[in-house]
């Protein structure tokens, strides 16, 4: 009767750990679920097509200088903790030559990462 009893227990032992790591894969799969659909919610929320931050300066812990492409006109901005300052207006011609900017300006969507690197090592220079 004690070896019966023994048995039982571990067979309900086994039973528990069983649903515990159910439940855990459960939760596992609603975490990526969710994550997934956040991450795709805030890059369609967040796509810009006619502003874009081409190039940014820290001068202080909080004070930042930021070329910023509206449309076709470059605009400097000075950003403080609580403010911004327009600081003038650039042309495309006054920018230096920002090649990495410029290819991933004109990547298409479904371009996958080995296809952007070869256009890239085809920009430099060779030695």
């Amino acid at each position: 009767m004690v070896l019966l009893q023994v048995k039982a227990s571990g067979f309900g032992s086994f039973m528990q750990l069983l649903g515990v790591l159910l439940i855990f894969i459960f939760v596992l799969a609603i975490t990526f679920v969710t994550t997934k659909w956040i991450a795709g919610y805030q890059k369609s929320n967040s796509y810009n097509k006619n502003l874009r931050v081409v190039e940014t300066l820290r001068l202080t812990q909080n004070k930042y200088i930021q070329i910023v492409e509206a449309g076709e006109v470059y605009l400097v901005v000075g950003i403080g903790k609580d403010e911004i300052t327009m600081l003038t207006t650039l042309t495309e011609e006054q920018l230096k030559s920002l090649d990495v900017y410029d290819m991933t300006k004109q990547t298409k969507a479904g371009e996958n990462f080995q296809e952007i690197l070869n256009k890239l090592k085809e920009r430099l220079p060779r030695k």
